[in-house]
């Protein structure tokens, strides 16, 4: 058998972000003899041992914000001119994909596609309309378009939304199933008594989460439960703010800030409801992972609807009103259901990651010129 299809991730780096999560998580159900791995990042990320254990190669340039426009544009016509041997270009930076694409087409790579994973850019104004500008160039330099959801498509694609392959943010569901034993036995780690109510939030520490209104909706929630507690999984540039929030509101006891974790699929069997108040999302793979372990998830209703898998467990929330949150979660608390769902009924979504490698492969395989 000849060498693998090698295709380029484009990321800021291999974080446990959402994009990044599913690119690990096709990377490892793919059939690596057929398809591998290699990515262009401009910072460490967690995900880099293991990326290099299974044959990916990691290039790294810097960003826009260290060296400017024409510094950014100038290392990224510099790596595709050296690395014009790539079949296949996979940019998930959402409207930055522009000018990656713009110099993979330049470089005369074949296949270049622009993967949408959100509805809305981050940053102040300035920084928005910059995006919108260099976003431009994704009409004129992909050849394919991807994206997680059909409002994350609409976004990045506007008029072209309709060309888009929808990638869903597939899962692992046998990792996920709820058990008694390790919720118990996390429980236990964290030092959590078994009848206190444990709300939780995965998620970058950015403004897009929504920390503040998450916290100040939670400390009205422990007012009215004092035996309940809110645990903080991630990490980012808001963390400090985070940890200044907590204090303010004399949450320290109440709050458990973990940082980056790797074990999400126990850390969810220890929760009793997920909180996720983000202002947007394309289609966050940390709600597909909490419906998994049979979690009620109180989300913000500024989500699109393709995240709830008709489980009966997702309820939109207005993020205008954090009383309505407070009493439906407490409300909440009294009517628990069994942690055990229909994992079939989520594959039939599309949700189950190996059918999503499979396709994905077979994508990259057609798109490469190569032969299963």
């Amino acid at each position: 058998m000849g060498s693998p299809l090698r295709v380029l991730h484009v990321v800021v780096n291999m974080n446990r972000g959402g994009a990044e999560t599913l690119i690990m998580n096709l990377y490892r159900n793919i059939d690596r003899t057929k398809v591998q791995f290699d990515f262009l990042t401009c910072k460490e990320g967690v995900f880099d041992s293991e990326i290099l254990e299974m044959g990916g190669k990691i290039h790294r340039i810097s960003y826009v914000t260290e060296v400017g426009h024409s510094g950014y544009v100038e290392e990224l016509d510099m790596f595709f001119k050296e690395h014009s041997y790539y079949q296949i270009v996979h940019s998930h930076l959402d409207k930055m994909s522009g000018l990656v694409l713009r110099a993979a087409k330049k470089a005369g790579i074949p296949v270049r596609i622009a993967h949408s994973h959100n509805t809305q850019s981050e940053g102040g104004l300035g920084v928005k309309v910059y995006k919108w500008l260099v976003g431009q160039q994704i009409k004129r330099s992909a050849t394919h378009l991807f994206a997680c959801s059909n409002a994350a498509s609409k976004w990045l694609f506007g008029n072209q939304a309709d060309k888009a392959q929808l990638i869903k943010n597939g899962i692992e569901f046998d990792k996920f199933q709820f058990s008694f034993y390790i919720r118990n036995q996390v429980r236990s780690d964290l030092q959590l008594n078994k009848d206190t109510l444990v709300l939780g939030h995965v998620g970058r520490f950015c403004e897009q989460k929504n920390h503040m209104f998450l916290l100040e909706t939670f400390a009205e929630i422990h007012k009215k439960i004092p035996e309940s507690k809110l645990i903080l999984v991630g990490d980012g540039p808001l963390r400090e703010k985070i940890a200044d929030k907590i204090r303010s509101l004399h949450l320290q006891q109440a709050v458990m800030v973990l940082g980056v974790r790797d074990d999400i699929p126990y850390l969810l069997q220890a929760l009793d409801m997920f909180m996720f108040p983000s202002f947007h999302e394309g289609l966050p793979v940390t709600l597909i992972e909490a419906q998994g372990a049979g979690l009620p998830c109180y989300i913000s209703e500024t989500i699109t609807e393709e995240v709830d898998m008709g489980n009966g467990l997702v309820s939109f929330l207005p993020i205008t009103n954090k009383r309505v949150w407070v009493e439906q979660i407490v409300k909440g608390k009294n009517t628990q259901s069994a942690r055990h769902v229909s994992h079939a009924a989520m594959t039939l979504k599309g949700y189950d990651i190996r059918k999503t490698a499979e396709d994905t492969e077979r994508s990259y395989i057609t798109l490469g010129g190569k032969t299963g």
